[in-house]
């Protein structure tokens, strides 16, 4: 009886030691680092991306310019790949409604070629709707609002204009400012009445990023890198 409890623990310590032994290197190679929510990557991507031609689920790459370091320690250097794709596209149409593009960043490869899962949003675009999505212009109202301005300006200027014949002789612009003026007048309610009417028929603007294009996104969780 003495000699099986021996011979149970002699078998407990033996496994117990190997254990050890395996648990031991492999902890040292899993050290992670991580990089927290907020962290902005700056990517360049290597390939066009458009609502004109992109639709769902087509994928991209893009490169990281800077770093990024904790301490002494580089986690992903520059150049490190990003890979994502097309997560949503809502078409350009009539009434100047304005494509949308919604991207989704997917994984980035680390040096030693793992694929770590990214959760990321666009923080710099010419314009990015509350969604995420990225646009040029909404639609119809904001179509006839830059009418209105441009309107508006073709009005001052033509003023301004009339106002300038002083220049030519003392005198002259109490006449051609008013002419200048009524002149600006109508001609800005034509544009804004006939450019208001092409707008209904008119698509809005497709959303285009070219190849060398740079933009900044954010880490929206926190990723964990392994360093070996």
């Amino acid at each position: 009886m003495i000699n099986i409890k021996n011979l149970i623990m002699l078998i407990m310590a033996f496994c117990f030691a190997v254990n050890t032994a395996i648990a031991g290197p492999f902890k040292a190679d899993a050290k992670t680092k991580r990089i927290p929510a907020g962290t902005t990557f700056q990517l360049e991507f290597l390939q066009p991306v458009s609502t004109y031609s992109g639709g769902a689920g087509d994928s991209f790459v893009a490169t990281m310019l800077n770093e990024q370091a904790s301490g002494s320690s580089i986690i992903l250097p520059a150049g490190t790949v990003v890979r994502g794709s097309i997560a949503q596209v809502n078409t350009a149409k009539r009434f100047s409604r304005g494509a949308k593009l919604y991207l989704d960043f997917d994984h980035v490869v680390t040096p030693t070629g793992r694929q770590i899962p990214l959760d990321m949003a666009v923080c710099q675009f010419d314009r990015i709707y509350y969604d995420g999505g990225l646009y040029k212009n909404l639609g119809y109202g904001e179509a006839v609002q830059k009418n209105y301005e441009q309107a508006v300006k073709i009005a001052k200027d033509a003023t301004e204009y009339g106002k300038k014949a002083e220049d030519s002789a003392p005198g002259l612009q109490y006449i051609t400012t008013p002419f200048c003026a009524i002149g600006g007048f109508f001609g800005g309610v034509g544009y804004f009445i006939g450019d208001s009417v092409a707008d209904m028929f008119r698509k809005g603007q497709d959303v285009y990023i070219n190849t060398g294009d740079v933009m900044n996104v954010k880490l929206v969780n926190p990723i964990d890198i392994p360093v070996y």
